[in-house]
């Protein structure tokens, strides 16, 4: 991007990306109303040359509008969802004082901004899985084991068929048995006719 014009540093991302206030959800329009001439409105003027760039990048859904030499003295008006108007008097102040009142007053305060990036930080998440989260299951990833409900699994991968695995002296037998959904009866009911034929 060329660097041209007055101060080009208020138009880098950097610049806009460092802007600190965060309006309410129900601050719908905000109005700066000063004078272009004047030692009342010097702040103002400060504020919307150096500020309201800022404001505007961190509040793209709050329509900003500024007018000039209507009223003689500097003002802030906010339009709310409900109707309702927040009047902020800024007469005389400098552009930081300007800033730290109206976020004070239409401002987000840190611990309501700070849950709001934890709570995103959890959506965007990608090892996050369960019901709240985009991703049910970790089936649904590729090279994941599929669903139990949706595929069967092979005997090896079943808990069943491992616990039978841990008696060695059965480990041959099993391997020889067929992938019956009911191997286990089969197997005891081997058992038992060699225990009778040994008693016998």
């Amino acid at each position: 991007m060329p660097m041209r014009g007055k101060f080009p540093i208020r138009r880098t991302l950097k610049y806009l990306e460092a802007g600190k206030v965060h309006l309410r959800e129900n601050v719908r329009i905000l109005t700066i109303n000063y004078t272009r001439f004047g030692k009342q409105s010097q702040g103002t003027r400060d504020f919307v040359f150096w500020h309201l760039p800022q404001l505007q990048f961190k509040n793209p859904i709050v329509q900003m509008q500024t007018f000039q030499d209507i009223t003689p003295s500097p003002f802030i008006r906010a339009f709310l969802a409900d109707g309702g108007e927040v009047l902020i008097d800024i007469d005389g102040k400098d552009k930081s004082e300007i800033l730290e009142r109206l976020n004070k007053v239409l401002g987000k305060s840190e611990d309501l901004l700070l849950a709001e990036r934890h709570t995103e930080q959890k959506l965007h998440n990608p090892s996050n899985f369960g019901f709240e989260n985009p991703r049910k299951c970790i089936c649904v990833v590729p090279g994941q084991v599929p669903c139990p409900l949706l595929n069967v699994l092979p005997k090896e991968l079943r808990g069943k068929f491992k616990e039978s695995l841990k008696d060695r002296s059965l480990k041959p037998e099993l391997e020889e048995l067929p992938t019956y959904p009911n191997f286990k009866k089969i197997l005891k009911e081997e058992q038992r006719l060699k225990e009778l034929e040994e008693k016998h």
